[in-house]
């Protein structure tokens, strides 16, 4: 793993490394990817008039391609493409440096409750989740999985600890446990880091299906950003 720093790994690291591989979960990894595979390819074909209708909605409201590409960090630390379906203005990265003074949140995280980067289609298709529909495409291609920790960006990875990047110990997901948390936008990274790792040391095929039920219903609850 050559994305953690050894030389500067401290005991409450090495410690957690410890127990975050003492198991085997070779079989588990099988029949996860299997899952993940099937379950994309049937929500892909079921879902392909509505992702066309969506695609047509957000560039009537505001010109340029539906789609949005991100570089972002995945398992092991290595960076991939991640899509989602474009929730802001063409112009939103170059605007981000001049909004980083009213970041909601701790840590190397950036989040903002009326960030004026958002289109009025944009804000909708977060607040349920929408937005992260096209990611049915990274889980098919291995780089990401149904269930596992959200995948940060190369910036906000920059700025980890050597403990912050155990969360990178497996593949990155669409959902996860910080995701259907009720109140998810309070949590602090720390709590959010704790959370990705309690999920890494206590993974389980009925637990990964008990996270993927309940995130219908937080996307219901309308409390994305």
């Amino acid at each position: 793993m050559a994305y953690l720093e050894y030389d500067q790994i401290d005991d409450r690291t090495a410690e957690r490394l410890r127990s975050l591989l003492e198991k085997s979960y070779a079989s588990y990894w099988k029949k996860k990817r299997a899952f993940d595979i099937i379950v994309m390819a049937i929500l892909l074909i079921i879902l392909i008039i509505p992702f066309m209708i969506i695609a047509l909605i957000i560039v009537i409201d505001d010109p340029g391609s539906p789609f949005y590409k991100q570089i972002r960090i995945g398992r092991h630390g290595k960076p991939f493409y991640m899509y989602k379906f474009r929730t802001m203005h063409v112009d939103a990265d170059k605007r981000k440096h001049e909004l980083a003074e009213q970041n909601e949140m701790d840590g190397p995280v950036f989040k903002m409750k009326n960030d004026p980067r958002i289109t009025r289609v944009g804000k909708f298709l977060r607040k349920i989740s929408i937005d992260e529909m096209p990611q049915f495409i990274n889980v098919i291609k291995g780089e990401m999985s149904l269930v596992g920790p959200r995948p940060p960006l190369p910036n906000e990875v920059e700025q980890y600890t050597n403990y912050h990047k155990l969360r990178l110990i497996v593949t990155p997901g669409i959902t996860c446990t910080w995701q259907i948390a009720h109140n998810r936008n309070d949590i602090s990274f720390d709590e959010w880091v704790e959370m990705d790792l309690k999920y890494i040391e206590t993974r389980t095929t009925l637990g990964d299906l008990k996270i993927i039920l309940e995130t219908p219903f937080a996307m219901l609850k309308a409390t994305g950003r």
